[in-house]
């Protein structure tokens, strides 16, 4: 088995909010991946004394742990014993009702010798190799369907589309959302390999049209998840440096996770 994860800070000045990881159960059996994207906080902080990445370490240990050691649970339980536990650590301190508080994207895949199942919430990304070389991305597509209209400020999104029915989903404090997310399970013999993407290295497809999901799966297996962050790190300079540089974040956190089963 290969295994290959590389995240990397958008500004070096602060800290990385993404989460990622790699079980291996010592049974030799099977593994699993778990892919966290923290959502950046307002500045206010959202009603939390915590920061995202103080989130993020303690959701994605929790379903690091949870994955591996109860094979037999679904995912979407498991997100949701994980959102649980997060909660518990700090409902005594923190507003956990408040839109911002402290809230991530998922990608979740677990395999086994019969199969690989997986979850995906929010808009990371999970590509999906086949033996015969097909490419297929299992995305949660909700929040890339609303209008731009939909998505003007902040404050607009916190109030109509964030964590509401006909709007989006991330996974905050309520393990109800777990029920949201987009789960399944393949075969184990039709899966070669997967790649998990936080949207931030996923600009390569979705923002800057370098190439599909299956280019960029190829990129990642030949030259490996580094790679792939060093030329979106590349195409986000030059784009800055445009006359009309685009909206959001120049440079985001990015994180990738190559697995070849």
């Amino acid at each position: 088995m290969r295994t290959e994860l590389v995240s990397e800070p958008g500004d070096p000045g602060r800290p990385n909010e993404d989460f990622a990881s790699v079980g291996l159960p010592a049974s030799g059996q099977g593994g699993s991946l778990v892919v966290l994207d923290g959502v950046t906080p307002p500045e206010d902080g959202g009603g939390c004394l915590h920061s995202v990445p103080w989130f993020t370490a303690r959701l994605g240990g929790a379903l690091a742990e949870l994955t591996v050691s109860l094979p037999d649970v679904p995912l979407a339980e498991l997100l949701s014993r994980a959102l649980i536990r997060t909660a518990g650590s700090h409902a005594a301190t923190c507003d956990l009702s408040h839109p911002r508080t402290p809230q991530a994207t998922v990608v979740l895949a677990r395999w086994s010798p019969g199969s690989v199942e997986y979850l995906v919430l929010s808009d990371s990304a999970l590509l999906v190799e086949s033996p015969d070389g097909t490419v297929t991305a299992l995305l949660d597509d909700r929040l890339a369907r609303l209008p731009r209209s939909a998505l003007a400020t902040d404050a607009l999104v916190d109030a109509t589309v964030r964590n509401r029915e006909g709007g989006f989903f991330t996974a905050a404090a309520d393990p109800s959302v777990a029920a949201r997310a987009v789960t399944g399970t393949l075969p184990r013999d039709e899966v070669h390999a997967l790649a998990a993407l936080t949207d931030g290295a996923a600009r390569w497809v979705e923002r800057f049209h370098e190439g599909d999901w299956a280019d960029c799966l190829a990129l990642v297996r030949k030259e490996g998840p580094r790679s792939l962050v060093e030329r979106v790190r590349t195409l986000e300079r030059a784009d800055a440096d445009g006359p009309q540089p685009r909206r959001g974040k120049t440079h985001d956190d990015a994180t990738v996770v190559y697995v070849e089963l």
